[in-house]
């Protein structure tokens, strides 16, 4: 079993770097589950990439639904070890596993029953495009139960500093479904050619060698999970704690992936070809966001373990910290795809159509890199105090703000480039405000000399 690393004493530049390196990559590797399909799935034609990108939106729901007993679960448990409560903290790891799988059986039971209507929605406007992201769907719905599960055992582990263990149980299910991609997508040896749906089932079957890792993992941890008895009751008390810290942070996310289908339905009006670029840019952008995501969980459980202990001055200390880290990653992807975007685009598709659509996008997003990468880092900073509303309230109204800006700007001159103007210009919006609020939280924490939080970010 990995060591946890020990987030409250010692140097605070090697404790946080030693629990975010290995969320980071992580998230690299998460990244690589999407692009290993998106590389393989371009070989096949730009209707199959606009099938997947279409049916993928309901994953990014799934995935917001999933941070209610995730979020909730990593803070709580964080705080109560911080408390040096482990038996607490593991009532609070028992109740997210409850609660995500009520959850998990809700929204599977919605995607296969209702997947027609679900894929309606986007009016696709080839019939072999609309066929191929209800059979995506329905499949990889049947593989909702370990994502859920396995975005538990992340926070749950994380919040322990054992990064060291989602590092490898997700670098071993990245290996399977680079091996499975090719064989099922194409049909290799024993397999038939399945094409997109061989894709689902690969994403599948790698989510459940995750989710096994993570049970062999669990079975030899000795401070949390001895404590967690999922066959029985769990308490109320803790479910409610875990959607005042989940929710709002789910709510945000699901409306951000429900705006998205919205922006995805305007650019259909582009053709099936946009929507290809689209999905293809969204993949490459996400070198820069989803290594923030990781690089936020990992300050996320800083702050909140440092929390339960009371000390406010590794909380200020580590924020500034990952605030100068993550500058200088997102300052290297603002290179990467205002320099570079034709080069990374090839890598997955090479229509020319498609190339110069998501030239375009990544150039238009490169500009917002930086502060987007702030409010995220800034986003766990607010979540590992236990108050998620500010963030939340920030991320509502500025994603919200996309579809008027995204209708406004699109009608100009800009054309679709006014629609990833819109994505853009928004992501400045929130990442200034986010940062400059907890600047300001911690400004006034530090000058009344105690963590009192307050009352403006409750």
């Amino acid at each position: 079993m990995a060591r946890n690393v020990d987030l409250l004493e010692g140097s605070i530049v090697g404790s946080l770097t030693s629990l975010a390196l290995p969320i980071m990559a992580t998230s690299l590797i998460q990244m690589a589950y999407n692009m290993t399909d998106m590389i393989w799935i371009g070989r096949l034609s730009a209707d199959a990439v606009a099938a997947v990108g279409a049916a993928g939106m309901y994953l990014w729901l799934a995935n917001g639904l999933a941070m209610i007993p995730r979020l909730g679960g990593q803070v709580k448990v964080a705080h109560e070890l911080g408390a040096q409560a482990p038996e607490r903290a593991a009532g609070y790891g028992q109740a997210a596993f409850h609660l995500g799988a009520l959850l998990v059986i809700l929204f599977t039971a919605m995607c296969i029953l209702l997947n027609g209507p679900l894929i309606a929605f986007f009016k696709l406007n080839s019939p072999q495009v609309n066929s191929d992201a209800r059979v995506y769907l329905v499949i990889v719905a049947l593989g909702f139960l370990f994502s859920f599960f396995n975005q538990i055992f992340t926070g749950l582990f994380t919040a322990m500093g054992s990064s060291v263990v989602v590092l490898r149980s997700t670098a071993v299910g990245l290996v399977g479904n680079i091996l499975l991609d090719p064989l099922m997508i194409f049909g290799v040896g024993p397999f038939p050619r399945m094409e997109v749906a061989g894709a689902a089932a690969a994403t599948v079957l790698a989510q459940a060698i995750v989710t096994a890792m993570f049970l062999l993992a669990a079975r030899r941890e000795t401070t949390l999970f001895p404590h967690i008895h999922p066959f029985r009751p769990s308490q109320g008390r803790a479910w409610l704690e875990m959607l005042r810290i989940g929710l709002p942070v789910s709510i945000q996310s699901m409306f951000f992936s429900s705006l998205s289908m919205f922006i995805a339905r305007i650019v259909a009006g582009w053709g099936d070809a946009a929507i290809a670029a689209q999905k293809v840019g969204t993949q490459i952008e996400s070198i820069s966001y989803t290594t923030a995501e990781g690089f936020a969980t990992a300050v996320n459980a800083f702050i909140a373990q440092n929390f339960g202990a009371r000390r406010l001055d590794r909380i200020c200390r580590g924020y500034w910290t990952a605030v100068g880290m993550i500058v200088a990653w997102s300052c290297f992807t603002t290179v990467m795809l205002v320099v570079f975007p034709a080069p990374l685009v090839r890598v997955f598709i090479q229509k020319e159509e498609v190339v110069r659509t998501g030239v375009s996008y990544l150039r238009i997003m490169g500009y917002s890199q930086i502060l987007m990468c702030l409010e995220i880092t800034s986003s766990g900073a607010f979540q590992g105090l236990g108050r998620p509303m500010p963030p939340t309230l920030a991320g509502v109204i500025g994603n919200a703000a996309r579809i008027p800006m995204a209708i406004l700007l699109s009608a100009t001159v800009l054309g679709l480039d006014g629609v990833w103007w819109s994505i853009s210009i928004s992501s400045i919006a929130k990442g200034l405000v986010v940062f400059a609020w907890f600047v300001v939280v911690l400004h006034r924490c530090t000058r009344d000399g105690d963590l009192g939080v307050p009352r403006f970010i409750r």
